[in-house]
């Protein structure tokens, strides 16, 4: 068995240097790929490929599976690890080195571009980055708890966003905003998520019209309880082409990673979509 490890050292949990060793010690043939080189990975004749990292260095391990036709194993090393706690893939380091290795069971996840840039989670615009941020400095000391106390201290602080959001060609929401996401598989900020399913081949929105803080708090307990669309105030759409109009400087969260809208696109419109699927391990 040959397998093509991407790895990210500087991932939250810094389990990622130990799993080539572990890998090998069950009898795999490993070759290691850093994150930037994750194209190159489908590449070297591996039977699959595992990520080790955080949920953002599943996106680009994810379309180098894609690309190979192999399946995916995710060896979940970050902090929040959104997409395995989602799915239910084992957390242990041992434990889902094994399920890389020895895994069968295979199931169809839908992998997403936002403007390009690939993705298995959620994008969004206003609160999310502005949460992650606040959580970057507290993730070595709390762990997961970071997430909901920087959403908490992102909620005190934010001003809302202007934006707009198509869906299929029809306007769902256009104004100011708390937030904007599209969502694969819905699971973002350690435990948030909203109603999204990850093998549908469509994507999920939300948008979070601004008001008052007290409502604010409000939509975070349901996104918390994964019920935030039927609130007031919250307009939902599900589809296969978005576009998302923000200002070319606000930033966006893809999957636990920050950019600005401008680097997607220089004038602020993003495309998301549906790009195919791939094959992950589950079990």
């Amino acid at each position: 068995m040959r397998i093509a490890l991407i790895q990210n050292r500087e991932s939250g949990s810094g389990e990622a240097g130990r799993v080539e060793a572990v890998l090998a010690s069950l009898g795999a043939d490993v070759v290691a790929f850093a994150v930037d080189r994750a194209r190159d990975a489908g590449d070297c004749g591996a039977d699959r490929i595992a990520v080790a990292g955080g949920d953002g260095s599943i996106g680009c391990a994810a379309e180098a599976a894609a690309a190979a036709d192999v399946p995916l194993a995710v060896i979940a090393t970050g902090t929040a690890n959104d997409l395995a706690g989602h799915l239910e893939l084992p957390t242990a380091l041992d434990e889902a080195c094994r399920l890389a290795v020895e895994g069968t069971e295979i199931e169809r996840i839908d992998l997403a571009r936002a403007s390009g840039r690939p993705f298995v989670n959620a994008a969004g615009a206003g609160l999310p980055p502005a949460a992650a941020e606040q959580a970057a400095d507290m993730k070595d000391r709390l762990g997961p708890l970071a997430y909901p106390l920087g959403a908490l201290s992102a909620s005190a602080g934010a001003e809302p966003i202007r934006c707009s959001v198509e869906v299929d060609g029809v306007t769902v929401f256009s104004g100011d905003a708390w937030q904007a996401s599209v969502a694969a598989s819905g699971a973002f900020g350690a435990g948030a998520s909203f109603n999204a399913d990850p093998a549908d081949g469509e994507l999920d929105v939300i948008a979070i019209e601004a008001g008052s803080r007290a409502r604010l708090v409000k939509h975070a307990f349901g996104l918390r309880i994964g019920e935030v669309e039927s609130q007031e105030g919250v307009h939902s759409a599900r589809g296969r082409g978005i576009v998302m109009r923000v200002d070319p400087g606000e930033k966006l969260n893809i999957d636990g990673e920050i950019v600005t809208a401008g680097e997607l696109d220089p004038a602020g419109e993003l495309s998301f979509a549906v790009a195919g699927g791939f094959g992950l391990i589950v079990g």
